[in-house]
């Protein structure tokens, strides 16, 4: 049989070739419920749920370093378990499936002190430097010792050899000597993204979590969307912060530093500060950002509204060329190309359908563009003296500011992404207290946006945008 043929320039079969990923326990289990005690407390339960989500029905936290509610089961850190009437060893709650009546213990004086233990030796084979980490008091495995009382080093420090940062990548770096082996990272990469840039090589002691032949991440299949990195309990992966050289810029009298927002990071700002989430903060993060330093401060919706006037017209003439003219070589349906993360995952994995994504800009290079062109003519500034920073909610954006093809005016359209919990870090730094900043505006002409932009934050949004401009194109 034909098989389709690898992807060029990756390592991988083609995602139509893996296997399926491994089910969670009970899905697709046969219907009933069945009674199980836990803690004392009766609580009836689908057949096939797990300990530990009955437990989380009648709100009994059991701790776990390797669970994810997205993800599948592995059972590998242990700091689950739990003890089960009937069954001679502790047992990972995260994994043990309750098909029968059931009486389980969560905090016995056998279950906490087997977890101590087990936070001991992980404590042991983890270089945390937590004062230094960027994940310190966001830390899960951090959290976790404070609750049981895990403050000194047990059985002493790990004599296995420290290994060398990964920074090769324009938007992650990966800190081995952080890893605590949960395989999160793996199942997210693997099972959600199906993108398989990372495994678990080894066995035993040795075990460790690396990309094909343990290349650097800038050398392997990686897309940059950051996904591990959002279910990392540690600091073993995280986004390449540029947040120094911003500052740097800002302190030069010499560079004109402006920034652009998106409106997702602006709706997640809130949280960072103790507000609700999703709390608008936008016209308070406009202070803080003039307070940081910042020259000026716009509105990423501008070139959002760009964006999808450019991607409604090109679909219209699309739709032309294939429905009038009768041209086969149009290619249709058109993919958005707002997205790097989605760029790259084309470009690996399916190039036949490159054609496909729209060839405009994203916003934020769109803006960047902009700036390094007709703003810096507009107000009399040499563009190598413009520094454009962006406020975005994707570690991808900092790859992709860093693509060739974006420097097409002979400068870097946008010269640092940076993440909500970067800036956040920036405002802090300066002793600002942003829910009880004053209200400002952002600075014109670049901050000017309509609501087709703004939609821009929530799924789907883009084509929405895109199709609302094209009706409006197409019916006035």
């Amino acid at each position: 049989m034909d098989r389709e043929p690898f992807a060029e320039g990756t390592s991988r079969a083609p995602i139509s070739q893996r296997p399926q990923r491994v089910k969670k326990l009970g899905e697709g289990a046969p219907g009933g419920t069945v009674k199980a005690v836990i803690d004392d407390i009766e609580v009836k339960v689908p057949i096939g749920t797990t300990i530990l989500e009955a437990a989380g029905m009648i709100n009994i936290k059991i701790p776990s370093l390797c669970y994810h509610p997205d993800l599948c089961l592995a059972g590998v850190c242990r700091v689950c378990v739990v003890e089960v009437e009937g069954e001679k060893t502790l047992q990972a709650s995260c994994s043990y499936p309750i098909s029968g009546p059931i009486k389980v213990k969560t905090y016995s004086s056998r279950v906490r002190r087997a977890r101590k233990n087990i936070l001991y030796l992980l404590l042991r084979n983890h270089y945390g430097e937590c004062y230094s980490c960027a994940r310190n008091n966001n830390c899960e495995l951090q959290a976790l010792a404070k609750e049981y009382g895990v403050t000194t080093y047990k059985f002493g420090h790990t004599d296995k050899p420290r290994y060398e940062a990964d920074l090769s990548s324009y938007a992650l770096e990966r800190d081995m000597d952080k890893c605590v082996l949960c395989r999160r990272c793996v199942r997210t990469c693997i099972d959600l993204q199906e993108v398989g840039v990372l495994e678990a090589v080894g066995r035993g002691s040795r075990t460790k979590i690396a990309t094909y032949l343990d290349k650097p991440l800038e050398d392997v299949i990686c897309i940059n969307c950051g996904q591990c990195i959002n279910r990392c309990p540690t600091g073993a992966l995280k986004a390449k912060d540029p947040a120094e050289d911003v500052w740097r810029a800002i302190d030069d009298p010499e560079k004109h530093v402006i920034i652009q927002t998106a409106p997702s990071p602006r709706a997640a700002m809130g949280e960072e500060f103790g507000l609700p989430a999703g709390t608008s903060v936008t016209r308070r993060l406009n202070t803080a950002l003039k307070r940081v330093g910042f020259d000026r401060v716009f509105d990423t919706n501008f070139t959002a509204d760009l964006t999808v006037m450019e991607e409604g017209t090109e679909l219209l003439l699309k739709l032309k060329k294939v429905l009038v003219d009768k041209d086969k070589k149009v290619r249709l349906p058109q993919f958005t190309s707002c997205s790097p993360g989605w760029v790259k995952f084309v470009e690996y994995f399916y190039p036949e359908k490159l054609d496909h994504l729209s060839t405009a800009k994203s916003p934020q290079q769109m803006f960047g563009a902009v700036v390094k062109t007709w703003y810096a003519k507009k107000n009399g500034i040499d563009p190598k003296d413009i520094v454009s920073v962006s406020l975005m909610p994707c570690s991808a954006k900092k790859f992709e500011c860093e693509r060739p093809e974006m420097h097409d005016s002979g400068y870097r359209d946008v010269d640092h992404a940076l993440t909500t919990r970067e800036i956040a870090g920036m405002i802090r730094e300066c002793g600002l207290d942003l829910p009880n900043l004053p209200e400002s505006d952002f600075d014109d002409p670049l901050g000017i946006g309509s609501g087709a932009g703004l939609v821009f934050g929530a799924t789907g949004g883009v084509m929405e945008a895109a199709l609302r401009t094209a009706y409006e194109l197409v019916t006035g």
